[in-house]
């Protein structure tokens, strides 16, 4: 398949890209942003089935020319807005994350796109989340955030344009992703703690968490693989899938276990008097239940707290201090 990324420069983009690429299909990554260099390296061995195309997802015309000809469109593009970033600017946050869906969706069902990817969250379970242990596909959503609202809208208007056209749009709702190429940015204002632990490591920093922020945290590279698996799955039975981690654990504990063998670098909750310096955004909720994915595919996550920090920490030392 030739893959169009919409958002591909996005740290879960790019292990999309690069799951896509090593199971030997062709990527282009749209993207205002350009590659990060540790991407730029890491890509550089499958040669020309990788394009990058730099452009804003709401210009319609730079959409359409870029769908045309490509077998699948995985749509990614977003603003993970904070609360600051909701008040000041919400017109952009709903033309990128909402408004800019349908342009994308036309444009793939003029070209005959064979399928498309929505990216969407966990975010889109909202006050839901606080009350049920165990977050299935089919429990009630009520987002609150801007970014959580234009998600779960995402998921509503790509399934009825779907029903209407006869498409096959298939949104995923993401847990709480962390892992390679994260880093910030302007369109990200809720980074990882996993993610600012290792900036810590990079600057000579003790991590100093302001809680241990227990989580149904899923890697990166396992949310590749699934969304690689369903891209090439001949006919999916439903229209929407959690991916997340079956087990959770602690960014504390990911974080302790990270530090292992990483001489003069610590990772532990701050005490009373100290200032953090990394603070956990994700709110506190239930665990996404997989079995969507388990019963149909047989996918679970492989990465669990260990081994996604001794992958993570083999990445970080080769490329992620850039």
């Amino acid at each position: 398949m030739h893959v169009l990324i919409f958002g591909g420069a996005g740290f879960v983009g790019l292990n999309i890209a690069q799951g896509l690429l090593e199971r030997g299909h062709a990527v282009t990554v749209f993207d205002a942003a350009p590659l990060p260099h540790a991407a730029q390296r890491a890509f550089s061995p499958f040669g020309e089935r990788l394009q990058v195309i730099a452009g804003d997802v709401t210009d319609s015309s730079a959409v359409a020319a870029a769908v045309a000809g490509r077998d699948a469109v995985v749509l990614g593009a977003a603003i993970t807005a904070g609360p600051e970033r909701d008040a000041a600017d919400p017109e952009r946050i709903l033309a990128v994350n909402l408004l800019a869906q349908v342009p994308i969706l036309q444009a793939a069902r003029r070209s005959g796109i064979r399928r498309v990817i929505n990216l969407s969250s966990a975010a889109s379970y909202g006050a839901s989340g606080q009350r049920f242990a165990v977050l299935e596909e089919t429990t009630p959503c009520e987002p609150v955030s801007l970014y959580a609202i234009t998600k779960f809208a995402s998921e509503r208007v790509a399934a009825r344009l779907s029903d209407l056209w006869q498409t096959d749009v298939i949104s995923v709702r993401l847990s709480a992703v962390f892992g390679p190429f994260e880093r910030g940015g302007g369109v990200r204002d809720t980074p990882s703690p996993q993610a600012l632990i290792a900036a810590c490591c990079a600057r000579d920093e003790p991590a100093l968490l302001n809680e241990p922020g227990d989580k149904d945290w899923v890697y990166a590279v396992d949310v590749a693989d699934a969304v690689c698996l369903l891209l090439e799955a001949e006919k999916p039975q439903q229209t929407l899938y959690n991916i997340s981690n079956e087990a959770t654990f602690t960014a504390e504990a990911w974080g302790r276990a990270f530090a292992t063998g990483r001489a003069g670098f610590t990772c532990r909750l701050a005490e009373h008097g100290e200032t953090p310096t990394v603070p956990v955004f994700a709110p506190v909720r239930g665990r996404l239940s997989t079995t969507r994915l388990a019963d149909e595919f047989g996918w679970r996550a492989r990465f669990d707290c260990a081994a996604s920090a001794e992958h993570f920490g083999r990445w970080f030392d080769q490329c992620g201090r850039d």
